[in-house]
């Protein structure tokens, strides 16, 4: 049977980045770069029985994967500054040998690639060309990236988090 290895110190270092967008239309409180501090983690749902009998789901930190499992890939974003932060964006791209399954982000937009990260826009508006010259809707298969955009401003010392799912093919 295939294992996919999922290297933790990857997402730490090379799946999350977060940036805080500069030009003239920034607001007041605009945090300086480096004031936003990323957790990032992978895990995957189990189910267990308890000492009574019931079963649960538990999110377990992935070593190991085997096609077909779902992984839920979570950054938690920290404003270890003394000012609200503005204009936060966490950008992840999809990890090879997966295919996006969903998303999620309190108060944040989420958008999306199917370049490679050069271009982002909403699901429904992204087109794929194929290689017959023909154009379709963009599917979750043909995902590169993902971005979150924080809405407003994150307070001085609070935290959020972002999620999204991939199944490995």
């Amino acid at each position: 049977m295939f294992k996919h290895t999922i290297y933790k110190h990857y997402f730490i270092s090379a799946l999350c980045t977060a940036a805080l967008l500069t030009g003239s239309a920034l607001p007041a409180h605009a945090a300086d770069p480096g004031s936003i501090k990323l957790t990032s983690f992978a895990e995957i749902e189990i189910t267990v029985v308890d000492k009574e009998g019931k079963t649960q789901i538990q999110r377990t930190p992935v070593d190991t994967a085997v096609p077909g499992d779902e992984i839920i890939y979570t950054t938690t974003f920290e404003n270890i500054s003394n000012k609200p932060a503005g204009n936060v964006v966490i950008t992840n791209p999809i990890p090879n040998a997966t295919t996006y399954r969903s998303a999620s982000g309190a108060n944040t937009e989420i958008t999306f690639s199917i370049d490679g990260g050069n271009q982002y826009s909403a699901s429904d508006k992204l087109i794929v060309t194929t290689s017959e010259g023909n154009t379709r809707p963009a599917m979750p298969a043909d995902y590169t990236h993902l971005r979150w955009v924080y809405k407003g401003e994150l307070g001085a010392g609070k935290t959020s988090k972002v999620s999204f799912r991939t199944v490995i093919k």
